[in-house]
């Protein structure tokens, strides 16, 4: 089991705050695009910055969400001797991009940091999670679909490629949690709405409507 003790707890903090960073919110601030919040679906990540029509910006968010859950792993490894630093710190960063303190805990999917993540983490699960998104897009053109399962398979790779009871228990619970922030997704998905990829403009109103509907139910 995994030891919480001063060293993962603060390498669970510094992943946290790097994980916390909005990319898509304070690039697209930058460049004079607003809120993003008030775009699309609402999401900070690439998938909605993209819906500004700049794909540029919406490239520098996906390297920016992925580089920080990267960053916090190595930096986590630089700084910490214990062995689950880095499993907490790239947990954290995860979280942290979900949650975000700093836009009162509502951030993005989390996919991209994920994916980050589990590149330093564990470089081959990384790869192989990044495979299988790109096959499942391919062959079905979902862009939610490809994100659930590769991440959903992700524990098995973890398993796989390294025997590892805690780093396999660690991203079953990721999974979880990224598979619950993708619920609205996952009802448009069984009802044959979700939006394909390259369905740009139908893509934004759906997607668009099916959040507002949910927030309206939750709140």
């Amino acid at each position: 089991m995994i030891d919480l003790n001063t060293e993962t707890l603060l390498a669970a903090l510094l992943g946290y705050l790097l994980g916390a960073i909005p990319f898509g919110l304070v690039l697209c601030f930058a460049t004079g695009h607003g809120d993003i919040r008030k775009i699309g679906s609402g999401n900070i990540g690439a998938t909605n910055v993209l819906r500004t029509g700049n794909k540029l910006l919406a490239f520098a968010t996906l390297i920016g969400d992925v580089g920080k859950g990267g960053a916090a792993v190595f930096t986590a490894s630089l700084l910490f001797d214990d062995p689950y630093a880095m499993m907490l710190a790239g947990f954290a960063a995860i979280i942290g991009h979900i949650f975000p303190v700093w836009l009162k805990f509502k951030g993005g999917k989390g996919v991209a940091t994920t994916l980050g993540t589990y590149l330093v983490l564990a470089p081959y699960v990384g790869l192989a999670t990044c495979g299988t998104w790109l096959v499942m897009a391919v062959l079905f053109r979902y862009s939610s679909l490809s994100a659930l399962i590769a991440i959903l398979l992700s524990p098995l790779y973890a398993f796989f490629f390294y025997n590892n009871i805690p780093l396999t228990i660690l991203l079953g619970l990721i999974t979880i949690i990224v598979w619950a922030k993708h619920h609205t997704n996952i009802r448009r998905l069984l009802k044959g709405e979700e939006p394909k990829i390259g369905s740009k403009k139908k893509a934004a109103r759906t997607e668009n409507n099916a959040e507002n509907n949910t927030e309206k139910k939750e709140s």
